[in-house]
């Protein structure tokens, strides 16, 4: 009895060890700077107690200002920009909708943008789960809309996405430094 009491024993030390060599042994990345965040229409969908289900939700990671000049400095006017940081921005669209004119079948896609000074192209494209803009193809794309940029008063300092209410759909509302989007999206 003694016997197998110390074969326990022995046991659940080296049980114990092997668990904390393994544990110790894992690294954790670090936090992003950029972190993810998500955006519904409607805004509230997710929490609603009642059965308010989304029709738009779109992931994304928020760049930070930091100080610099965004847009025509950092991301230089006239390229394909990812729309974010990090992975592609993806919105998945839970039914049918139009944006500029062009119906776009329920399912998930990326966004991306040209930015220039006055105007910027907002694209909806079929591919997803990619990184940055660095395998952006145009034949890939489902829709392009060019929308007017407004000039912000005070910088805002993380990129950021909201949507507002309109008639037959929503505006998604896109904002960093000194720079604003309105994309009318229709359903």
């Amino acid at each position: 009895m003694k016997n197998i009491f110390i074969v326990v024993f022995a046991l659940l030390c080296f049980s114990v060890k092997a668990q904390e060599m393994s544990s110790s042994e894992v690294k954790f990345p670090v936090a992003d700077p950029s972190p993810a965040d998500i955006v519904y229409f409607p805004l509230n969908a997710p929490k609603a107690k009642d059965a308010t289900k989304p029709v738009i939700k779109i992931v994304y990671s928020r760049p930070q200002r930091k100080g610099r000049e965004i847009f025509g400095v950092l991301e230089q006017y006239g390229k394909v920009w990812r729309f974010g940081a990090n992975e592609n921005t993806e919105v998945r669209f839970f039914k049918k909708v139009s944006i500029g004119g062009k119906k776009i079948k329920a399912g998930t896609y990326s966004l991306f943008a040209i930015p220039n000074k006055d105007v910027w192209t907002i694209i909806v494209n079929k591919q997803t789960d990619k990184w940055g803009a660095f395998s952006y193809d145009q034949t890939m794309d489902v829709a392009r809309v060019n929308v007017p940029v407004k000039a912000l008063l005070k910088p805002l300092e993380y990129f950021s996405l909201t949507f507002t209410a309109k008639e037959g759909g929503a505006n998604l509302i896109i904002g960093w430094d000194k720079t604003q989007i309105e994309l009318p999206i229709s359903f």
